[in-house]
């Protein structure tokens, strides 16, 4: 729960910082939920943090201020994006607004005023998921400091592979006639060309570059390419999944409320109640919608494979990026707060009003924008 506006020094300079004992927990599985057990020597918050939706770690991004370099960009429940000083279990999230850093850098001044302005600049981001952040880190002219930065993390592909099957299979029958039991993945199929003993696949390869207009050299670029985009698809569908049977209960929790005395005699309440359902109702209508149009492309590319189509295919999701992106973690900060709020269900209709009045509504609308724009756009 978000604690009032500090006093005391830094208030009276004008810097709001609240503390959050809910932390960053609003976390959906496809965040990762809890920082698993590391692997291969890399520190589990990096993966928990790269396979986040609502999380930057500004040591990726070229800051001057040393101390920034060991916090995290995030966007709160109330969709502010805001910099986490510190989050530890037994006090919560110190969170402060980037126009208010200065105050603790007081020995770099001029470092942090040049990193305000990249500062703001990451603040218009909708969310901070490795595909978006591809697209919009590109538009704002930042370069990070690592490429690989914006991958998901081995665990995290992992986790995806059953989603990947329905997009790699056809490619694994395009190139072997069949499934192919020794292919799991894209990965296996470019390694064909470090064993070029595989006569009917080596063919079905040179016959794929001709029907994409490529050199067969260019093929490996064509498989990663085809790998990476529909990984960024199974990603978010892995999102959406664990988002919208929430979202269902939510709505079967509000409408308890909504059918309780209190609201049925408070015509605006009602109103309000009523319009908030409609709006996530809408939204998660909308987004699967778009998913299974996704799936629809992706199926008819096989049906006539082409430079151009594939073509399609690439930009039609690509083009979703930011704003599925910027949807998915809107609602999964929403969603997975109001399961740590109220774990067991429960709440009497004037604490549930409460609660769905200060976290619920604000920035809803921008949800519900993000995704008409989009909708539009498809």
């Amino acid at each position: 729960m978000f604690a009032e506006p500090t006093t005391g020094p830094t208030a009276a300079q004008g810097v709001t910082t609240r503390v959050s004992t809910d932390a960053t927990a609003a976390e959906t599985e496809c965040d990762a939920g809890s920082p698993p057990a590391g692997h291969g020597g890399v520190p589990v918050q990096d993966d928990f943090d790269r396979d986040s939706l609502h999380v930057l770690p500004l040591r990726i991004v070229p800051l001057e201020t040393p101390g920034l370099q060991h916090t995290r960009l995030i966007k709160n429940v109330r969709l502010e994006n805001v910099i986490e000083l510190f989050n530890e279990a037994s006090s919560g999230s110190g969170q402060v607004y980037p126009d208010h850093i200065a105050i603790y850098f007081e020995s770099y001044r001029d470092e942090i005023e040049r990193d305000l302005v990249r500062l703001r600049k990451l603040s218009q981001c909708n969310s901070f998921d490795v595909y978006s952040l591809r697209i919009e880190l590109r538009r704002l002219h930042i370069d990070i400091r690592n490429k690989n930065e914006l991958q998901l993390s081995p665990r995290k592909k992992q986790e995806l592979t059953e989603y990947m099957k329905a997009f790699t299979h056809p490619l694994i029958r395009q190139v072997y006639g069949s499934d192919n039991p020794e292919v799991s993945d894209v990965s296996d199929i470019i390694s064909l060309f470090q064993k070029p003993d595989r006569e009917e696949a080596m063919r079905n390869l040179r016959l794929l570059a001709e029907r994409l207009h490529v050199e067969v050299a260019e093929i490996p670029d064509f498989l990663e390419d085809y790998g990476d985009i529909f990984l960024s698809l199974a990603y978010f569908q892995r999102c959406l999944d664990d988002i919208i049977p929430e979202i269902q209960r939510f709505l079967e929790w509000m409408r308890i409320c909504q059918e309780s005395r209190e609201v049925l005699n408070d015509t605006k309440t009602k109103r309000l109640l009523n319009d908030i359902a409609r709006d996530l109702t809408d939204i998660s209508t909308s987004l699967t919608g778009r998913f299974d149009s996704f799936h629809q492309k992706s199926r008819s590319f096989w049906d006539d494979i082409n430079a151009d189509t594939f073509h399609q295919v690439r930009t039609l999701i690509s083009d979703n990026h930011v704003t599925i992106g910027g949807v998915l973690c809107g609602l999964a900060v929403k969603m997975n707060l109001w399961k740590l709020r109220f774990a067991r269900g429960g709440g009497g209709p004037h604490r549930r009003i409460e609660f769905i009045k200060s976290e619920i509504l604000p920035g809803l609308s921008h949800i519900n924008q993000l995704e008409r724009s989009a909708r539009s756009m498809t």
